[in-house]
This record gives C-alpha cells, sequence and structure tokens, in this order.
C-alpha cells in the first residue's frame, strides 16, 4: 500500500473576497499537511456584510463548492466563516457541519463551532468580545455564545461600517486596540470573531498585554483540526489555546 506524501491534507471552503484566511491558515500548517481552498459566493462584494447578508452565504447552496473541494480526498473540511452560521444559531451550525461531513467524508469543523470549542477548551465561561462586524451581528454573536453557557461580559465594536474588504483591511495593531477595548476584570479570555479578520499575527502580543488567552476564529479552527487529526503541536501555532492540545 502506497503511503501518502502528508499527514493529513485540509479543506477549506472560503468566502470568495476573504484574504486573510489563506495566509493564516499557511501561518499555522502544521508540517506534513497540505492546505486547499474552494472559494464560496453566496453575498453581494459591494454591500456591507451585516446580518441577511451573512445569514444569506449560510444558507447558500455549497453542492458544487463541496464537490470540488472532495477531488482532494480532504481529511478535514474547514467551513471558514464565522458570521455565515453564528447569525443562524448553534443547531444550524451543527446541521451545516453535518452536511459537510456527508457532502466531503471528512472531518468538519465550522469556525463558528471551534470558536465555541476553543473557548471550552480553555474552561472559559466569561469573555470579552470583538469583531469588525455590525451591530446585529455581535448581538447575534454574543447569543451565539450565551446559548453554549458562555457570558459576554463586554463587547467592543470597531465603531465604523466595513465593507467586505475592509474587514480583511484592519491591521494587527488595530486588532490588537480591538482586543484590549474588549477585556473587562470579569473576561476571563478574549474572543475575536471573523475568519478575514488578521488576528492571529495578535494573539501572543495581546496575551501578553492582557494576560488571558485570547480565542480567534481561525486560530480555533487550527487547534479543532489539530486535536481532530491527532496531529503534533508545533511552533508556530499560536496563544495559550493550544496548551490544551
Amino acid at each position: 500500500m502506497t503511503e501518502t506524501r502528508t499527514a493529513a491534507k485540509i479543506g477549506v471552503l472560503v468566502p470568495f473576497t476573504n484574504t486573510n484566511l489563506e495566509p493564516d491558515l499557511e501561518l499555522m500548517r502544521p508540517p506534513n499537511t497540505t492546505v486547499h481552498f474552494q472559494r464560496i459566493g453566496g453575498y453581494d462584494v459591494d454591500e456591507i456584510p451585516g446580518s441577511d447578508q451573512m445569514a444569506g452565504l449560510g444558507t447558500s447552496d455549497i453542492s458544487h463548492d463541496l464537490r470540488m473541494i472532495s477531488g482532494v480526498r480532504p481529511d478535514v473540511v474547514l467551513y471558514g466563516c464565522t458570521s455565515a452560521t453564528l447569525t443562524h444559531g448553534p443547531g444550524f451550525d451543527a446541521d451545516l457541519a453535518e452536511q459537510i461531513k456527508a457532502g466531503s467524508g471528512a472531518v468538519s469543523l465550522t469556525a463558528a463551532g471551534a470558536l465555541i470549542a476553543g473557548i471550552k477548551a480553555i474552561g472559559a465561561t466569561q469573555v470579552g468580545f470583538s469583531s469588525p462586524y455590525l451591530g446585529e451581528i455581535n448581538a447575534q454573536a454574543i447569543d451565539f455564545m450565551a446559548r453554549n453557557g458562555i457570558e459576554t461580559v463586554k463587547c467592543a465594536d470597531v465603531g465604523r461600517e466595513l465593507g467586505n474588504y475592509g474587514q480583511g483591511e484592519l491591521t494587527p495593531d488595530e486588532v490588537f486596540d480591538l482586543a484590549c477595548q474588549a477585556d473587562h476584570p470579569n473576561a476571563q479570555a478574549i474572543v475575536l470573531s471573523c475568519t478575514d479578520m488578521r488576528s492571529v499575527e495578535a494573539i501572543e502580543r495581546i496575551e501578553a498585554a492582557l494576560d488571558k488567552p485570547v480565542i480567534t476564529s481561525n486560530q480555533a479552527m487550527m487547534f479543532g483540526l489539530v486535536e481532530a487529526l491527532n496531529l503534533p503541536r508545533h511552533a508556530a501555532l499560536p496563544g495559550r489555546l493550544f496548551d490544551k492540545l
């Protein structure tokens, strides 16, 4: 029997305007793994990514995308948009993960589900939360976490409407400032939601400044896949979350 060349093949469904999930996963990619992306649509690039648009993305038909990503015979498939499922709630998120698993034959992780799993892995029940989203999506994110037993003690809003490209154009320094604004004496961790926000590059700086663990969408998906596939920890995995492997 011929051995495969890699420890794991990672398939990713990524919104077509997202420019940061791919480099983030390459930064964190475990040795001897490969990452394969299928870009997905279902939303209007010229519209502000509000609740209705993100909810529409979550319900868009991904059958073609699953056929395409299945071509690489992935070991895991990541659904790389947090807000597309958290706008619908935990039940929808879990159902989508099952749909992806059935359609790809691989372990399936959603960004929203991975975020919750990461928070629970570090044992946090009270968090500070921030994102580049509009206020309505933030409220839905807070409800999504609450329905998973996680209380948001402070929410930091980016303070302005950001288009589909604006979210990805926030700098790591701006993400650091946003995280610090979300801190609260009762917050046991800081949660940064959005697969297109450059949070991964800021994790260790935030943790050093606030002395609290940081959970981000892309980092949480990597944690989930490393745990699910029983891959070893390596030096490029950022944050205290990976101490839980």
